[in-house]
């Protein structure tokens, strides 16, 4: 039987298209998403520790993310009834750093054909043939892939970065900005870098507030309250 290869997806792609059973029924994706950025991501597999201490922190910030207008859904390449029984050991059984009962209710994908992981590239033959990396995709209202982030089976991603990534893009398009390094709402922001001559002379001798440490490094503020009334749902 020919297998199925597919080539990985990249930044300012089109989501891949899939249909899937998960923990909250069955969605077609992205469709389903349409007008919400979304958080697709995959975890190696159920019952595990490092998996668990992130499905508990990523379902104790939904609402977080919810308020910014972003789903989150998760994967891995276990069965349905496994998730089940995972997601409740979790709500029942496990406090972690001050977390319990937690309920995680965000979808869980079912994936035991591999299909949405080949598709994903979220299968690393160097790092496990019949698990799923810690992948990341940060998908826009309009199904495009904005952010991908890999991180191996053994260390737990950071949910303050990806909620941070979240803002920034969302930041950078409703400003026609850009964002430093380690920025932060509140912090100043990147003016895009002068197409012209004239234009980058004009920015040099201007008192508008703005501050340019060259022609092509310029920056002005973003009071933190206007991104976040842009952003966050009331």
């Amino acid at each position: 039987m020919e297998e199925k290869t597919f080539a990985m997806p990249r930044i300012g792609d089109k989501a891949p298209e899939f249909k899937a059973v998960t923990t909250q029924g069955q969605i077609n994706f992205p469709a389903d998403y349409s007008g919400s950025w979304v958080i697709l991501f995959s975890h190696p597999a159920d019952f595990t520790p490092v998996c668990t201490s992130e499905f508990m922190t990523f379902a104790s910030m939904a609402d977080k993310f919810e308020k910014a207008n972003t789903k989150l859904v998760g994967l891995s390449v276990d069965g349905l009834y496994s998730h089940i029984a995972w997601l409740r050991t979790i709500k029942e059984k496990i406090e972690y750093r001050g977390m319990k009962d937690v309920e995680v209710k965000f979808p869980l994908i079912e994936d035991i054909t591999m299909e949405v992981a080949q598709k994903y590239g979220m299968i690393m033959p160097g790092e496990a043939t019949t698990k799923a990396v810690r992948a990341v995709f940060v998908i826009d209202p309009k199904g495009i892939i904005r952010t991908i982030i890999y991180y191996p089976l053994s260390m737990g991603r950071n949910f303050d970065e990806l909620y941070r990534v979240v803002i920034a893009l969302q930041t950078a398009d409703a400003f026609s900005v850009a964002t430093p390094a380690d920025w932060q709402p509140g912090d100043d922001v990147i003016v895009p870098t002068a197409g012209s001559c004239g234009v980058a002379k004009e920015r040099m001798e201007s008192k508008e507030e703005m501050k340019c440490y060259d022609w092509f490094f310029c920056t002005k503020k973003l009071d933190k309250q206007k991104v976040l009334d842009t952003i966050l749902k009331k």
